[in-house]
This record gives structure tokens, C-alpha cells and sequence, in this order.
């Protein structure tokens, strides 16, 4: 029900916009976030967003923003000014509130991840 795309390859410095987009309900009332994880790493939060703004985790403030559009049901992270520490695989998620959560247990509904290689 979370289709997540937009991954690649790019070089440090560079930009990337992922897109999850979701099918099978209105997800405009829901938490929807990012994920990531990297190799040997645990999954980790990155951004989400709600009816009162985005969240972001401090790695990635300043260069990542968050925005939806509940008409296409898609979410869309930009991600600038990236590292090779933002390498990983990315996972769109969806939680059934209308409160924030950074914590991977407190989503009900994931995509299939998308992979992004940042070189140096």
C-alpha cells in the first residue's frame, strides 16, 4: 500500500527527491515518515510529517524537507547537500494518528524501501 521510488546514485553535494506514494486508503489523516538503513545498521528515523509540520532527526536538519500532497496521497522528501552518511536504503511509513513518532514500532503501514548511494 506504500510504493517508495526516487532512489539512485548521486555524488556528495548533490540531491535527490523521493516519492512514496500510497494506494488502498486516504492516508491524509495519518503520520507519514521516512526511515532509513545502512548497511550492519539499525533502521532509523529521518523526517516525518503531520498536520502541524515536519519532524526531522538532527543528522539531516537543515539539508532534508518534508512535504505531502494529500490529493496525490504521496509524500515527498528532498534531500540536499548529501553525504555519504546518508547512504542507506529508505522506507515511507504510514501511522494512524495525528501525533508525530520517530520510534519504527509506533508506524502501522511500511513501503519496500528505496536505495540511495551518496559517493564521495
Amino acid at each position: 500500500q506504500l510504493q517508495a521510488s526516487g532512489g539512485g546514485l548521486v555524488q556528495a553535494g548533490g540531491s535527490l527527491r523521493l516519492s512514496c506514494a500510497a494506494s488502498g486508503r486516504t492516508f491524509s489523516n495519518y503520520v507519514m515518515g521516512w526511515f532509513r538503513q545502512a548497511p550492519g545498521k539499525e533502521r532509523r528515523f529521518v523526517a516525518a510529517i503531520s498536520w502541524s509540520g515536519g519532524y526531522y532527526a538532527d543528522s539531516v536538519k537543515g539539508r532534508f524537507t518534508i512535504s505531502r500532497d494529500n490529493v496525490k496521497n504521496s509524500v515527498y522528501p528532498q534531500m540536499n547537500s548529501l553525504k555519504p552518511e546518508d547512504t542507506a536504503v529508505y522506507y515511507c511509513a504510514a501511522r494512524n494518528s495525528f501525533l508525530y513518532a520517530r520510534e519504527i514500532r509506533q508506524y502501522d503501514y511500511w513501503g519496500q524501501g528505496t536505495q540511495v548511494t551518496v559517493s564521495s
